[in-house]
């Protein structure tokens, strides 16, 4: 078989000859064989990098004096980093309440467009723009003027009317004596006394017309029917008003108290239609529109006679005292209507409940610092707090944060919350630590945790894909 034999490099200053080769049947160029073994050895060198990665102790592990095998953990994402740090908390006993949540409107109970009752010309107005005015207080005054006037005339024609039925009264006992003497005929007497009666009507309708002056009188003082705030002025003094303009003088709306408008599903209304039966009073919260502030408390007032077949809901009204005028009509506020409170039951922080896509579940922290899986029924979750009806008992301790690295029987580090007593060096000694003497994240859930923890915890407390392993590898 034919083989390149090499040759001995030429001396310096030498001539070069052109080397003769004998030909290879079959056999591929130098340059070729050399690239096909550079490939084979990327290869083993990459197959001994993964090999060193997955079997070889990392540092972390040695120099604390624990393995993968001595982390407790069931696979290598619990112990390939040491012993896994979390932020855990304790379940507690308390109340929390079962709220029926929809969208309302600040409305107020008393809304009334003022306008006047008798035509004339505005003469003063006694108010201010946003005023806010008592019942009975004065507004403004139309030109009583006109009706001074026709209260004059009424009178003086009352005067005159009412001196002829005097007259024609003493007639009547006149004729009545000449009658008895047989000096008058019967006729006459009949005739006078339906002449007193005439008289008796006009007067009468005299003092109508007296009395109608007088009231026009009255409506030119123009008062506050309520008590509320004034808006915006809609006439200005000077201009002459009328009992059939549309837009009138000013509007006032009651604002204490003030009710808010709210609707619920149809499907809720049951619970509330047994608790007014039994004449309990529904307390009802008012936030603002994006639910991230408690304006004011009030009571549940009444509900509508029928329910919107186009929204499948119902509408309610619960009134608040609004002393501080923090309720401002027309405003857009979420309703929130407690149906029932439970009390004396188990309470654990929402974020320390993990879930898949049938059950939810918590890591329990032994007293072994080791963590067990624990599923758990839940019930009623009101902002961060989940009642658990089932599978925990007050006083059990569960992880909060840094579960992404746990599995059954897996050993953690417990450690301090940002800004608790103790710092992160108490946490940071590697030493075991007993739950006890531990400072735990109160059921608040106003802890935070510390950075070497919070760099574990990269899903939420819902998934459970990356908070249990099933034998799987994962990177960091």
């Amino acid at each position: 078989m034919n083989q390149n034999v090499p040759t001995a490099p030429p001396e310096r200053g030498a001539p070069t000859l052109p080397q003769k080769t004998a030909p290879s049947h079959g056999a591929q160029p130098n340059a070729p064989r050399k690239k096909g073994r550079g490939w084979v050895w990327f290869v083993l060198l990459a197959a001994a990098a993964v090999a060193a990665y997955y079997y070889w102790p990392k540092g972390s592990g040695s120099s604390a004096g624990t393995t993968a095998t001595d982390s407790g953990g069931g696979g290598r994402k619990g112990g390939r980093g040491g012993v896994p740090p979390v932020v855990v908390i304790k379940a507690t006993r308390g109340n929390i309440g079962v709220y029926d949540t929809g969208p309302g409107n600040v409305t107020p109970i008393y809304t009334v467009t003022v306008r006047t009752l008798v035509n004339g010309q505005l003469m003063n107005v006694y108010f201010k723009e946003g005023d806010l005015v008592q019942q009975g207080q004065p507004l403004a005054q139309v030109d009583p003027r006109p009706f001074q006037v026709q209260l004059e005339e009424a009178q003086g024609q009352l005067t005159h009317d009412q001196a002829l039925l005097d007259n024609a009264r003493v007639d009547e006992k006149r004729y009545e004596t000449l009658l008895a003497q047989n000096a008058i005929p019967e006729q006459q007497l009949a005739t006078q006394k339906a002449l007193v009666v005439q008289y008796e009507g006009t007067v009468k309708a005299d003092q109508g017309v007296i009395d109608s002056a007088k009231l026009n009188l009255t409506y030119c003082n123009i008062t506050a029917p309520i008590t509320g705030r004034i808006g915006l002025r809609l006439v200005d003094p000077g201009n002459i008003v009328h009992t059939t303009d549309s837009t009138g003088l000013l509007v006032i709306t009651q604002i204490q108290p003030i009710s808010v408008i709210f609707t619920i599903a149809e499907d809720k209304l049951p619970a509330v239609m047994d608790k007014m039966r039994a004449h309990e009073s529904l307390r009802v919260d008012a936030w603002n529109s994006d639910e991230s502030k408690k304006l004011a408390t009030g009571i549940l007032s009444t509900i509508d006679n029928e329910i919107d077949n186009s929204t499948g809901t119902l509408r309610l009204r619960a009134i608040f005292d609004n002393k501080d005028n923090v309720l401002f009509p027309n405003e857009l506020v979420n309703a929130r209507l407690l149906v029932e409170e439970k009390r004396n039951v188990v309470l654990l922080n929402t974020a320390a409940v993990q879930r898949t896509s049938s059950t939810p579940y918590v890591w329990l922290v032994n007293p072994d610092n080791t963590v067990t899986e624990k599923q758990i029924t839940v019930g009623t979750t009101e902002a961060d707090e989940t009642e658990v009806t089932s599978g925990l008992a007050a006083g059990d301790v569960v992880v909060m944060t840094g579960v992404d690295k746990l599995n059954d029987g897996t050993k953690v580090k417990i450690e301090t919350p940002t800004g608790s007593a103790g710092g992160r060096g108490a946490a940071a000694s590697g030493a075991p630590v007993n739950i006890g003497d531990v400072p735990i994240a109160d059921a608040a859930g106003d802890q935070t945790a510390p950075p070497a923890a919070a760099g574990n915890a990269k899903q939420p407390a819902g998934g459970r894909g990356s908070g249990k392993s099933h034998g799987g590898k994962s990177k960091q």
